[in-house]
């Protein structure tokens, strides 16, 4: 399977996407926007969701006239659906709204995300994705979008829209090169209640075994609660982030509860743009994230701007993970 040949059709179902929400958005309130649609196994679906569901779903029909795939996707059965004839050629994993949370309220874009991976039945993995792309979904006050894809072992690619002419400039994708967090952004995800005194307790660990204590005279380390985790890739893939740690799956065993409330494969499908620009993006622990595509499984991830700041950060995070939450 030749993956670039894929990456047309996935920014031309991510413009529909964007289109359609945009639409919403203009013609919506915040308050329909927000309201719960369906409480699924892969997550809750919101007023804006339905916006991208009402493209993803033809856009899948017309595909499939010329292709047999099977979509795992957010707001689809868990165990995905079938588009063409015959049996599956590939697989296309997509999140059309990642980051509903924070566009629904005209505050902060969201990202519609789209993978496609080699078929292997119940054992497609994450290491079997072969091209990957991420279209912006700005609020209403935006003027312009990025959008970010990458195929096989090529660079990363990226583009800026003008959203009021239609122009099209090639975006730079330069991760930090910096070794350490010093006056950098880094984030432990932290977004909703539920193990925050747990999380706080970790984030402080390591930002102060990083930094070498605490100086309550400055300001040396900021942090992101970017509710999108394709957000936050896109954040270090363009340089303005350095460190991200999400474990709250880690975190809710260790509190012995059960939650969806994570990040899951389709969150996290476009991890190859990131990988591919010179982003570090592995488990907790430094070992490959290497996940099922399906839309169930909760993962646990840390990704670091560059092979530097990974190699100094992850023995201070697996020590912090040791101490607090006593795992390996």
């Amino acid at each position: 399977m030749n993956s670039i040949d894929h990456i047309p059709q996935l920014l031309a179902l991510q413009d529909q996407v964007l289109a359609s929400v945009r639409q919403s958005l203009v013609d919506a309130g915040t308050d329909e926007l927000s309201r719960t649609i369906r409480d699924e196994e892969g997550d809750t679906i919101f007023g804006i969701d339905i916006a991208a569901e009402k493209v993803l779903i033809p856009f899948c029909e017309q595909w499939g006239q010329s292709s047999s795939f099977l979509l795992m996707a957010e707001g689809i059965e868990p165990g995905g659906r079938r588009f063409g004839t015959g049996e599956p050629q590939f697989r296309l994993i997509v999140d059309p709204v990642d980051g509903s949370r924070g566009l629904m309220h005209d505050k902060r874009s969201a990202w519609c995300l789209a993978a496609v991976a080699t078929e292997h039945g119940d054992d497609t993995r994450m290491e079997h994705v072969v091209a990957a792309a991420m279209t912006e979904l700005p609020t209403t006050r935006h003027g312009f979008i990025d959008r970010l894809w990458a195929s096989g072992n090529r660079p990363s690619v990226g583009q800026r829209q003008n959203l009021f002419n239609g122009n099209v400039a090639d975006l730079k994708i330069k991760p930090s090169e910096h070794t350490t967090l010093h006056h950098g952004f880094a984030t432990v995800c932290d977004y909703f209640p539920g193990g925050k005194a747990v999380l706080a307790r970790i984030a402080e660990r390591i930002f102060h075994e990083e930094m070498g204590g605490w100086n309550p005279e400055k300001a040396e380390i900021f942090c992101d609660q970017y509710i999108a985790s394709g957000g936050q890739l896109a954040e270090l893939i363009l340089g303005r982030d350095r460190f991200v740690l999400d474990i709250r799956p880690l975190v809710y065993r260790f509190l012995s509860v059960e939650s969806s409330l994570c990040s899951r494969p389709y969150d996290l499908c476009t991890q190859m743009i990131a990988k591919n620009a010179g982003v570090i993006v592995c488990d907790p622990f430094g070992e490959p994230l290497n996940c099922p595509l399906d839309v169930t499984t909760n993962i646990a991830y840390a990704a670091y701007a560059n092979a530097g700041l990974a190699a100094r950060l992850q023995p201070i995070v697996t020590a912090a993970l040791q101490a607090e939450l006593g795992t390996d």
